[in-house]
């Protein structure tokens, strides 16, 4: 049983398609394949896991860890839906300062391979959504960094979610000093 690897219009992010196996009983869902992954040059370990659950209207981002503890995050919702939304950072790259959006949701089971440089936000559409997220590197408080969520043009569904402090603190994407570099997965 293999993933679907679709890369979107941000270089190195892709949204994945899992072969769902589906009876009587229930579903099987594959989260993850190690060889689709090292197919396409991505990441294929991951040091930490962790998942949150939240209620409509709450909006989660934009968030990243700044180097040297970058990370790859590989992220899917497995109850409810949100909208999911990644900004590029990466100096360099042809994709700097856009933005990609799609609605990850436990009934289509897609999930998203977020590379090194992208920030990561999403917000909840549904009553509640329970997000899991796969990460290459340790958490790292130091590092633990964001962008604020209404500075970088995306079509948010709320002009007033549900946000945390933390998270209103962080800078607009135009007072933002890059330490992301733009590479090329071959």
């Amino acid at each position: 049983m293999q993933l679907t690897l679709n890369e979107t219009e941000l270089p190195g992010c892709y949204e994945i398609i899992p072969k769902i196996i589906e009876d009587d009983r229930g579903i099987f869902v594959k989260t993850f394949h190690r060889e689709a992954f090292l197919s396409k040059n991505l990441c294929a370990d991951w040091p930490e896991e962790y998942y949150s659950v939240s209620r409509n209207g709450v909006l989660r981002g934009l968030h990243f860890q700044s180097p040297p503890h970058d990370h790859n995050k590989l992220v899917y919702c497995t109850e409810g839906n949100i909208l999911d939304a990644v900004l590029d950072l990466r100096r360099g790259a042809p994709t700097f300062g856009m933005h990609f959006q799609i609605e990850l949701c436990a009934k289509k089971r897609n999930m998203l391979y977020i590379p090194k440089g992208l920030a990561h936000g999403f917000y909840v559409t549904s009553a509640s959504a329970t997000m899991h997220y796969k990460v290459s590197s340790l958490y790292a408080p130091e590092h633990d960094m964001g962008i604020r969520w209404d500075s970088a043009g995306i079509p948010w569904p709320d002009n007033h979610p549900h946000i945390s402090s933390r998270d209103l603190s962080f800078p607009l994407l135009k007072n933002f000093d890059t330490p992301f570099h733009f590479e090329r997965i071959r």
